[in-house]
């Protein structure tokens, strides 16, 4: 997969838009990682998100071909949705579940607490979400905080295993594998929504800013491929 920014946020010239959304506690650090993935900057002053809030970014996608070379091209406009990880939000942010392609769910690895907590939130989005098995990347955040670091490498893997789930160390004040993860929930969703399409029948996006290359107008496949 290639990724390249695109020069105008503004312009309808892509083939695909794809919503996802950013889910943990409070205070693991998810505002923080979206700013760094869309604008490669990191502010440690940022204040809790209040209710929801979303970054863009426009990407250039390439899929893997069957014969294990790049295939043709996509070019993706990314909303990545920022959600508040207090409870007294979670109604309100739980209605933008179903809206989302795919999900970056985030916890602490300078806290254990934050760890245990994704069980919560990988019930409610089974709950809430699109299908019952959705595209979910898994990230540790903070990994650049080595020397408060409560969480081992090797116990989130294993929690990452249980789930099922990629899971990714990322720093938001460095940058590290916070594009990798973000590009690795991508490959998911478009491999996904590739099958979708193929089930269907239906063509790809054209080159004026259809949402998606599907009958679906909101970032979703028509069927879900769970």
């Amino acid at each position: 997969m290639k990724m390249g920014d695109a020069k105008d946020l503004h312009s309808t010239d892509y083939d695909f838009l794809i919503k996802f959304l950013a889910l943990g506690d409070s205070g693991v650090g998810k505002t923080s990682f979206l700013y760094q993935y869309t604008d490669g900057v990191f502010n440690s002053k940022f204040i809790s998100t209040v209710g929801i809030d979303f970054r863009e970014k426009r990407v250039v996608h390439r899929s893997a071909g069957a014969d294990g070379f790049a295939g043709r091209s996509q070019r993706v406009h990314l909303q990545l949705w920022d959600t508040a990880g207090q409870e007294r939000f979670r109604s309100l942010t739980t209605a933008f579940f179903r809206d989302a392609m795919g999900f970056l769910v985030l916890f602490d690895l300078t806290s254990e607490q934050s760890l245990v907590n994704i069980r919560n939130w990988l019930d409610q989005l089974r709950t809430h979400a699109y299908c019952d098995n959705p595209d979910v990347v898994l990230c540790g955040n903070k990994c650049d905080l080595e020397d408060k670091r409560a969480v081992t490498e090797e116990k989130a893997k294993e929690v990452a295993e249980r789930y099922g789930l990629q899971y990714f160390e990322t720093s938001a004040a460095t940058g590290q594998n916070v594009a990798k993860a973000t590009e690795t929930l991508l490959d998911l969703v478009m491999v996904r929504m590739e099958r979708s399409l193929d089930k269907s029948g239906l063509p790809h996006a054209g080159d004026h800013g259809a949402d998606v290359g599907s009958s679906a107008q909101d970032g979703r496949p028509s069927k879900c491929s769970c």
